[in-house]
């Protein structure tokens, strides 16, 4: 059975820094592009970051480019977001979602992320940042 489970998240001060993860089950997370998602409050699930398998070729969205680092440990079938320099605005459920294709196309492609290329999703972890 397929499983993502994020963990990481929590309540910091504006300025400070998290490293989120996620853990897979039942499948093996380093054939496939892995991105993490966000969702704030009243706004659309929006795409935060994607890394390929087959090149480890990485996309941030705007917003976070500069700011936040995604990884993978194949190894420990996990992956991992660093957040740093935290901002209110990054106040969201942060999920991670695993593509069976091997590479972030519609990321590279478009300069954006869809929801829809990700069979496999995490349960949602929260990242709350005061001012």
């Amino acid at each position: 059975q397929v499983h993502l489970v994020e963990s990481g998240g929590g309540l910091v001060q504006s300025g400070s820094s998290l490293r989120l993860s996620c853990a897979a089950s039942g499948f093996t997370l380093g054939t496939y592009a892995i991105g993490w998602f966000r969702q704030a409050p009243g706004k659309e699930r929006e795409g935060v970051s994607c890394i390929s398998s087959s090149d480890g070729s990485t996309y941030y969205a705007d917003s976070v480019a500069g700011r936040f680092t995604i990884s993978r440990d194949n190894a420990e079938n996990t992956m991992y977001l660093q957040m740093n320099k935290l901002k209110p605005e990054d106040t969201a459920v942060y999920y991670c979602a695993a593509d069976p294709l091997n590479y972030c196309y519609t990321a590279q492609a478009t300069g954006d992320m869809s929801a829809n290329d990700y069979d496999y999703w995490g349960q949602g972890t929260q990242v709350t940042v005061s001012s």
